[in-house]
């Protein structure tokens, strides 16, 4: 049997293909890495305008196909993971407008091009997402359409709004279904934590920490958590979201040190007051530490202390989370130090910063025993000398010498190893703890944001009778030598909304509609839907009643399906319309026309069976036939007159 050849597209279909593709290819390039995005969009447009007359040679395709996959798995350091798998996808996507020329070829352009848009649902819930993706699904079902028109042979000329009508109808369709299956099909109580992590890591704090290397991070907006309290409200100087905690150091990198992720957190004694109560809702990170405010005493289910108060979950934080925690400001971490961890906070690499050593060790000799003496006169060095920037010089292999003695400009990170390995050097037992400072009260819903560009370093030192005492060098700045101050870094003042007038207020509304689409949409977890039945009367909810309600409720939609989609489509002629009006009246006395017979023969066939209506039928059959058939009339066109007389025709009641 000779293979069916499929047909080949017009101009206009493979215009409409390739910009379908194009646009369900968005919203997953938006949620690639930036290199990754950019070369996959470079390629697409590309294979585009070469292939924009003929299809490209078949071998050439090959090349370029291998390629981009050589280029996304170097880009991703040959890890594979969720970002990987989606970023091949868009390379397969990217290459298809090559050789799209048939029908064959636009349906599968269109059928691959739509895994773009759930596959960047695996990486982003955001609502810019959902948004491109319903954009994505309506072009893929007009092309879809304009496709089925070309090879039926009708040409695509139907109106727009006519097509966005259908379109509405098939969406008509499944929108019970979909709306069943997000609020009663049953929820798990926790993720699913199959899905694979991310190869390339999300930006935001980690768990090592090198001279200049948060610069992107100070300058990036983006919000990563959102607090609500319950009570009592810590200033903001008081707003110290601990990270992890970073132990070692080899002379240029801190890093964290893992071995004692698994020890339990050591004795402390809080204030009895005040009291910090608050959920804090957390932006994903792709990583297994928890911030929280200093110093929590309460852990989550599911959560661990380690012994310097890093807070870790179980699983990687790949989607939304909210947590609620307690805190109080403390009073003494840890009183006695076990010899180990007393090591540990006063190793330094040897051959490293001899300035910065000789100094601490000088220090040493001057107070003796006094170690918040040693604290104390380096923070009035600080303060005397030292002043802030974004933007400071480039430091080498005793990077902390050079910042202490020569530069003495810099941030966070490099006050903090400077102060650290001074404090090392001087004999104090010495970390640096990472994690954000301060926070924004948003005036609309009355909760706090932290920002990405919040990050913070600051330091703990470990003296008698006190324990773990939190020391932040960066805060002793004086503030005539801040150069980049917290107006400068307030919402709005830099950024795609800088100099606007109001920025803040943008910021604000936009920060809440996103709270409120993570609190309606995202946070819809197993909670959530036992309140919102419980509302409707459903006070104990068992895993069979919900099983039950939604059985029921997409019986129905599927119901509600079937009667749509049996139904006839409205005739858009208002004259055949009428026609088959007055048909089924006449069905209705039992004499309806028959599929296959012609119009005059039924007014012919109905005058015999009923002398009485002959006249009156047999004319407006002629007028209907005339209006349909004569030559020159347009097949569709409208005649007033005849639409109202078909309309005012009924059938004489039988005898």
């Amino acid at each position: 049997m000779a293979e069916a050849v499929t047909p080949k597209l017009d101009a206009g279909s493979r215009h409409w293909a390739v910009m379908t593709g194009a646009v369900c290819l968005l919203p997953l390039l938006l949620q690639l890495p930036p290199a990754i995005a950019f070369a996959l969009a470079t390629s697409a447009i590309g294979m585009i305008a070469f292939a924009w007359a003929r299809p490209v040679p078949s071998t050439l395709r090959a090349l370029v196909a291998v390629g981009l996959i050589a280029l996304v798995l170097s880009l991703s350091g040959f890890r594979l993971g969720r970002d990987t798998g989606a970023a091949l996808l868009a390379a397969m996507i990217a290459i298809k407008p090559a050789e799209t020329f048939s029908l064959r070829d636009a349906r599968s352009l269109i059928g691959f091009g739509l895994f773009a848009p759930f596959s960047a649902f695996l990486l982003d819930q955001g609502p810019l997402t959902l948004l491109l993706g319903l954009v994505a699904t309506l072009a893929a079902l007009g092309t879809l359409q304009r496709l089925a028109d070309m090879e039926s042979g009708e040409t695509p000329s139907l109106p727009l709004w006519q097509r966005s009508l259908a379109i509405a109808r098939l969406i008509g369709l499944g929108l019970p279904l979909t709306l069943a299956v997000f609020w009663l099909f049953p929820r798990l109580g926790s993720p699913i934590w199959g899905v694979p992590d991310r190869a390339v890591a999300r930006p935001g704090l980690s768990e090592e920490m090198s001279p200049g290397e948060w610069v992107d991070l100070l300058n990036d907006e983006t919000v990563t958590l959102r607090v609500q309290f319950f009570g009592a409200t810590p200033s903001q100087s008081q707003m110290y979201w601990r990270g992890p905690v970073l132990w070692d150091f080899d002379g240029i990198t801190w890093r964290t040190a893992r071995w004692l992720r698994s020890l339990p957190a050591p004795p402390v004694t809080t204030a009895p007051a005040p009291v910090w109560d608050y959920e804090m809702e957390v932006e994903p990170t792709d990583r297994r530490y928890l911030v929280a405010l200093e110093l929590p005493t309460t852990v989550p289910v599911g959560s661990h202390l380690s012994i310097d108060h890093t807070m870790y979950v179980p699983q990687p934080l790949g989607a939304l989370t909210r947590w609620r925690l307690q805190a109080r400001p403390p009073q003494s971490v840890q009183a006695k130090l076990p010899r180990e961890l007393r090591a540990m906070a006063l190793t330094l690499p040897a051959g490293f910063n001899p300035r910065t050593v000789a100094l601490g060790q000088q220090w040493r000799r001057d107070a003796g025993e006094d170690d918040a003496a040693v604290v104390q006169r380096a923070l009035a060095w600080i303060r005397a000398d030292f002043a802030y920037s974004l933007s400071p010089p480039r430091t080498g292999r005793n990077s902390v010498d050079e910042f202490l003695f020569d530069h003495q400009i810099g941030f966070c990170e490099h006050f903090a190893s400077g102060f650290a390995v001074l404090m090392r050097a001087a004999g104090i037992p010495t970390r640096i703890v990472t994690g954000y400072a301060g926070g924004y009260r948003n005036p609309i819903g009355g909760y706090w944001f932290v920002r990405r560009s919040d990050a913070h370093s600051w330091t703990e030192v470990w003296l008698p009778q006190r324990g773990w005492v939190r020391v932040d060098p960066t805060a002793a700045v004086a503030p005539e030598n801040i150069y980049d101050t917290l107006a400068d870094r307030a919402p709005g003042a830099s950024g795609a909304f800088g100099g606007l007038g109001g920025a803040a207020s943008v910021i604000h509304v936009s920060d809440y509609l996103r709270r409120g689409w993570n609190d309606f949409v995202l946070g819809f977890d197993a909670g959530r839907q036992a309140r919102m039945l419980q509302s409707l009367g459903i006070d104990r909810l068992t895993p069979m009643t919900l099983v039950l309600l939604f059985a029921l409720a997409a019986t129905l939609a599927l119901l509600w399906m079937l009667w749509i989609g049996n139904r006839a489509p409205r005739e858009a002629d208002p004259l055949l319309r009428e026609w088959h009006r007055l048909n089924a009246r006449y069905a209705a006395i039992g004499l309806g026309r028959e599929p296959h017979e012609p119009a005059g023969h039924w007014a012919d066939r109905v005058a015999t069976a009923r002398p009485d209506v002959a006249e009156a039928l047999q004319a407006l059959t002629r007028r209907f036939i005339t209006r349909r058939y004569a030559p020159g009339e347009p097949i569709g066109g409208r005649s007033r007159e005849l639409v109202r007389d078909l309309r005012a025709h009924r059938p004489p009641k039988a005898r």
